[in-house]
């Protein structure tokens, strides 16, 4: 029975081929629209916190909070195919998720907690992805989802002990750098580097922007799209991702350390302004550079001890034939 009934199947959609494409069609654009109203729905529900989030972008510390949701949409974009033909089983837990970011959501809100309220945002987020698709699109999203952690401002109290020791560090590196130079002369006194160049005094303070954190949230943003683009070994990724700290941090202290030369060589007021912006774009290309080269030396120079017996493998058969 199930033989007739599969070759009638067959025979429908040889007679009638339109019929299989008008019901992808119709998938399709009934996926669309269940997309574009679960997305109005959560718009509506968190559209305070959206346009202040939205807000914070604009600010250029933050500017590459626009960037992270196009890079959550490509990793998506990049699983479409297993994500068009996965048959989708909705899963409870989903909807517990949901309501618990909605309750989180209306707790941190009295509490005016803004950073936990932008937690909840992705976490709800998480759950509708979890309720509508199931644990095997929540296996396919789960990173896309969690990326967008990466848009939102850190706490200002976690902010300032993050950027506390970095720009400390900072000016104690570039105190030893800058006192290699004739007749400079110069004490780190927290962030501050203070101290005469010749007779010229040199009174330098390693401010906020210049602490390196825009540049290491960055590249760790950066580090984490890298391991999970491409198909590596495990360690492979664990050190790109690590790799992203260091060089953000020593980068930032070459700006620093540029910054205390240009203040001395040429003048305190070269050291601000244009300049100063400029000099942000070019360390942040070294950065690129430097991680790009450490990208191209792990692919290049690491082989896998599984492609290396494939290829001797080869070699053995061509030299038997």
């Amino acid at each position: 029975m199930s033989d007739q009934s599969t070759l009638q199947s067959q025979s429908d959609t040889l007679l009638n081929p339109e019929s299989k494409s008008d019901d992808a069609a119709f998938n399709f654009f009934r996926r669309l629209w269940i997309v574009v109203i679960l997305g109005g729905l959560y718009f509506v529900m968190f559209q305070p916190e959206l346009v202040k989030l939205v807000k914070r972008w604009n600010h250029p510390s933050e500017a590459h909070g626009y960037l992270i949701p196009l890079f959550s949409l490509y990793f998506l974009y990049l699983q479409r195919a297993e994500i068009k033909a996965m048959v989708c089983k909705p899963a409870l837990t989903g909807l517990f998720l949901m309501l618990l970011s909605l309750w989180g959501y209306f707790c941190f809100s009295r509490l005016s907690w803004a950073y936990p309220r932008q937690v909840v945002m992705v976490s709800f987020l998480g759950g509708l992805v979890l309720y509508m698709g199931g644990w095997k699109m929540a296996r396919i999203a789960w990173l896309p989802v969690i990326f967008l952690l990466f848009s939102m401002p850190l706490p200002a109290r976690l902010h300032t002990a993050m950027t506390m020791p970095m720009r400390e560090m900072a000016s104690t590196v570039a105190t030893i750098v800058l006192n290699c130079f004739p007749d400079v002369h110069l004490v780190a006194e927290n962030v501050v580097i203070r101290g005469n160049y010749g007779i010229e005094p040199v009174n330098l303070n390693v401010a906020d922007a210049c602490s390196g954190m825009r540049l290491l949230r960055t590249f760790v943003a950066l580090g984490v799209a890298m391991a999970y683009l491409e198909a590596r070994p495990v360690m492979h990724r664990i050190v790109l991702l690590i790799s992203t700290v260091p060089i953000a941090i020593g980068c930032n202290m070459l700006r620093v350390i540029i910054t205390g030369m240009i203040h001395m060589f040429m003048g305190a007021e070269y050291a601000t302004g244009t300049l100063h912006t400029w000099l942000g774009f070019i360390t942040l290309a070294i950065a690129f550079i430097l991680y790009g080269l450490l990208t191209w030396i792990i692919n290049n120079l690491f082989v896998d001890e599984d492609d290396g017996e494939q290829d001797s493998a080869i070699l053995k058969v061509g030299g038997a034939s």
